[in-house]
């Protein structure tokens, strides 16, 4: 999918045609008050009956009462239509990260991604309110003035239709001629900074570890001289914009002054209207003198649809059903979601399903194989450890079951059926996904559980977190559930925050966990701990332990990599 200008504009078309409507009328209305304007001075100044003036000074206030009226509206009602184009683009584009993640996202750096998310996206909004409507505006009213100026004296009607055309469509040719590689790269140079600066700040441990600080403050230095001279050419760019605008509406003045006076002369044209031919251009520059500055946005606007263009262009992870669960006589995986919390275990019931891999192989990237004819049978209950170095493909399983990722060959199946016949949502309701770096949001103990499940009363937070062995921790707290975690969960030791992680998944009603190195980052002593409590507070559910540790794997079924 291209993510074009008409794709971007098309569901606001109705509000957007008001909106220009609006500020046809009051860019009218500004010119028209100035062209009055002149002629009444000019015309009283010949001392005529006061009823010779009373038209003009009545259309003199009507024009500046609409000005502003219009003005109004014409700001209200595009920045509305804008409004909701941005957030048509910004909903859409979740909602096609939440298809492709984490899978269809493996090129993609973070940072780059959260700067396409907001700077990229907020660059639709420009699109609308600084470069189409000004330019809408500006074509109407230009060629209604042309017209006018035109039809009293010609010459000077066509210089204006000429130093319109120039400031309206030949400069921002040339600027974006000029400026090409200037503008066009601004958008993946701040990207490019910003994912720099990330990675500098989260990987600071291991860079003055290996004292390798030095260089990546000067690959950010480079970056930053290039995005500042980029955007000095910019500006350059800019500033010759504006030149050339106002050498426009001096020559359209002057013109009009001249081939006026001419006419003025020769009896063709009436005194008092000399003072409309010379005034009307300075009131139409002022609508048509920001169109370069527009041209130049759009410019900058288009490069940041492409990058996003790119997202939408990301080929679906999955090759299988992902939309409706599939309309069976009787469906396998119709279990009850209900868990029932009874002290420090959980239980399901007896309906725990049948997971099962097959000659499976599959990858990340067209170029590099993940994993390749594995076999893996996770029955109802079973209890089993997947070991392996890193980078032997243990958390590429765990995605592979959750539907993050369809093989490419081979089958998993659940009770028999192929995962690929079930919506993703669906399976990611049956096996949960504990991961290593679960996220943990800076807010409170209760708003992070019910991620998990938004309708979850406090009951129910309390069970999960008895599940999790936090319950009495969380009973010692003075805000108890509202106590907050600080960002990424800071606020909180690492075995806590991932036992409130495993809380959360609890909370889901899974009935296969996978949980990928539960004890990373933890001490020996915490994390066999938190593997045994894991273990107990699954209760009757399949488990799935990730993991490259040897120990602590009493009465787990091992399966090496």
């Amino acid at each position: 999918m291209t993510l074009s200008t008409y794709h971007v504009l098309r569901p606001a078309w109705g509000r957007l045609t008001l909106a220009v409507l609006a500020g046809a009328g009051a860019a009218g209305s500004a010119v028209a008050l100035a062209a009055i304007s002149a002629w009444l001075i000019s015309r009283a100044a010949l001392h005529p009956p006061v009823l010779h003036l009373m038209v003009a000074i009545v259309a003199v206030r009507a024009c500046g009462l609409s000005r502003g009226v219009l003005r109004y509206l014409e700001r209200l009602i595009g920045h509305d239509a804008a409004f909701r184009i941005l957030a048509g683009v910004r909903v859409g584009l979740y909602r096609r990260l939440e298809v492709l993640a984490p899978a269809g996202l493996a090129d993609f750096r973070r940072a780059d991604l959260a700067q396409r998310l907001a700077a990229d996206v907020d660059a639709v909004l420009d699109l609308v309110t600084r470069v189409l409507l000004p330019y809408a505006v500006a074509a109407v009213v230009g060629l209604a003035s042309v017209l006018v100026i035109g039809a009293l004296v010609p010459v000077a009607g066509l210089t204006l239709a000429a130093a319109l055309l120039v400031t309206g469509v030949l400069v921002p040719l040339l600027q974006r001629a000029a400026a090409r590689r200037a503008d066009g790269r601004l958008a993946p140079l701040r990207a490019e900074l910003a994912t720099g600066v990330v990675d500098l700040v989260h990987g600071m441990p291991d860079l003055l570890a290996y004292e390798a600080v030095e260089n990546r403050r000067e690959r950010l230095a480079d970056l930053d001289a290039r995005l500042t001279s980029a955007s000095r050419r910019s500006a350059a760019t800019a500033g010759v914009g504006a030149a050339v605008t106002a050498l426009g509406t001096g020559v359209s003045v002057l013109a009009g002054l001249l081939a006026g006076a001419a006419a003025v002369r020769a009896g063709s044209l009436p005194g008092e209207l000399l003072a409309l031919v010379v005034l009307t251009p300075l009131a139409v520059f002022e609508i048509a003198g920001p169109l370069p500055a527009a041209a130049q946005r759009y410019a900058t606007a288009r490069t940041s649809l492409r990058r996003l263009t790119e997202i939408w262009s990301v080929p679906d992870p999955l090759s299988g059903k992902d939309a409706t669960v599939p309309t069976v006589a009787a469906d396998p995986l119709d279990w009850p979601a209900e868990i029932h919390a009874a002290g420090s275990t959980a239980s399901i019931g007896t309906r725990v399903p049948h997971l099962k891999m097959a000659g499976v192989t599959a990858a990340w990237t067209a170029d590099r194989l993940a994993v390749t004819e594995l076999d893996l049978d996770l029955p109802p209950g079973a209890r089993v450890a997947l070991v392996g170095p890193s980078g032997s493909g243990k958390s590429t399983i765990a995605a592979l079951l959750v539907r993050f990722l369809d093989p490419r060959t081979g089958r998993i199946t659940l009770d028999g059926t192929d995962l690929r016949d079930i919506p993703a949502a669906r399976v990611r309701e049956i096996v949960g996904y504990l991961p290593e770096d679960a996220y943990l949001f800076d807010t409170t103990i209760g708003a992070n559980l019910r991620i998990a499940r938004p309708g979850a009363t406090d009951a129910d937070l309390l069970g999960a977190l008895a599940g999790a062995r936090l319950r009495d921790w969380v009973d010692t707290l003075p805000d108890g559930l509202e106590t907050l975690v600080g960002e990424h969960g800071l606020a909180l030791s690492g075995g806590q925050r991932r036992r409130l992680a495993l809380a959360r998944l609890l909370l889901t009603g899974a009935r296969v966990l996978i949980l990928d190195e539960p004890g990373e980052h933890l001490d020996d002593a915490t994390a066999g701990a938190l593997v045994r409590d894991l273990l107990q507070a699954a209760g009757e559910r399949t488990v799935l332990l990730i993991t490259h540790r040897t120990a602590d794997l009493a009465g787990l079924s091992v399966h090496a990599l």
